[in-house]
């Protein structure tokens, strides 16, 4: 592979801000799947994770799509995504399903749900590094190189308007999407720096706490918090972690919460505990990840009486899409209270709306 940039290429990132900042910016819509670099040299596809692992074993499907739709030589930077079987949303749960240590797996889930690709910069064409070159001018020779894509490649949408990037903030987290970025017209593409800013959904939710893992440095310090929510039928659901502590807060935490462990076979997740699995999203069964390899996912539990204020931008399913954020315990709320039924629920958008036609 020759090309005017070479991997491992760091992507440029986002910074969190409040609002849609305004004055020499265009903005487009957050996706939320797997960020990817795309490095094709005729025959050669490389497509790179954001820390530059090797993603083309777990979508074959993509591989074939940048070598039908994009140049000879090229480096495109973009979001692998997944749509429902709707076609109504984006769904990062079987997104994740793709990355599977089996090729047989990965073939089938390839055919049954096959990835989209969705461009929003272009940083080498050809024999030319664009990577210094201002934004606006390598959007329009993306849009320009797309002309020529089809099938699962797309272009993202782009606005000039700071009140349309509002109004997509609003409408388009229905369909799945993680909020809006700005991104300044005259900048140029810089690796590993936070350059463009990012705007996401901030929600606050009261969560039983109901265990705990313990920090890898030592066993007498908290690594992360299990968090929990009644669903309707009174089963409490495990929908994700905080561990944002500093050390010193990980040994206090871990001091103030022993008087709660508990070993009872009443515990709600007494039975993932123990190995078993029913069908109920527990911790062991429900936070595991392909990324982790063999990571120890025990845990000790705790009496479920402790109420957590956390902060978190939008659900996936049942869970917290990202890991929430701390806020502040919750003495005067009722463990029993809090349920699914608190969270607010973003209004339905259709993700064909969102996505713009499948470029040529």
């Amino acid at each position: 592979m020759e090309l005017p940039l070479m991997p491992p290429v760091e992507p440029m990132l986002a910074k969190a801000v409040d609002g849609v900042p305004e004055g020499g910016f265009a903005y487009e819509p957050k996706w939320d799947g797997f960020r990817a670099i795309v490095f094709r040299d005729g025959a050669e596809v490389e497509v790179a994770s954001r820390n530059g692992r090797a993603l083309n074993r777990y979508f074959p499907e993509l591989v074939d799509a940048f070598r039908a739709g994009l140049p000879e030589k090229c480096v495109v930077d973009g979001e692998i995504i997944l749509v429902n079987a709707e076609g109504t949303r984006l769904d990062f749960d079987q997104l994740q399903q793709r990355i599977h240590p089996a090729a047989s797996r990965v073939k089938l889930l390839a055919g049954q749900t096959p990835a989209s690709f969705v461009a929003f910069d272009l940083l080498a064409q050809g024999r030319q590094d664009l990577t210094g070159h201002p934004f606006q001018e390598r959007r329009a020779a993306l849009e320009a190189l797309l002309g020529a894509a089809a099938g699962r490649l797309h272009l993202t949408r782009q606005t000039l308007e700071p009140d349309t990037a509002r109004d997509w903030f609003s409408r388009f987290e229905g369909a799945g999407l993680d909020g809006v970025l700005a991104k300044p017209l005259a900048g140029a593409y810089e690796p590993g720096k936070r350059t463009m800013f990012k705007v996401k959904h901030r929600r606050t939710a009261d969560c039983v706490l109901a265990g705990y893992r313990v920090h890898k440095s030592g066993e007498d310090r908290i690594g992360s918090l299990l968090l929990g929510l009644y669903g309707d039928d009174g089963v409490l659901a495990s929908v994700g972690v905080i561990g944002a502590f500093s050390m010193e807060r990980r040994k206090e935490l871990f001091k103030e919460l022993q008087p709660l462990v508990t070993w009872d076979s009443g515990h709600p997740w007494a039975e993932a505990e123990a190995g078993q699995d029913t069908g109920t999203r527990t911790p062991r069964n429900a936070e595991g990840s392909r990324w982790t390899g063999a990571k120890d996912l025990s845990f000790t539990p705790l009496r479920p009486e402790r109420v957590v204020e956390v902060a978190y931008d939008h659900m996936e399913g049942p869970r917290f899409r990202h890991p929430p954020s701390f806020v502040r315990w919750r003495p005067d709320r009722d463990p029993a209270s809090c349920g699914y039924a608190q969270l607010e629920e973003p209004v339905r958008f259709d993700l064909a709306d969102v996505l713009q036609e499948p470029a040529g």
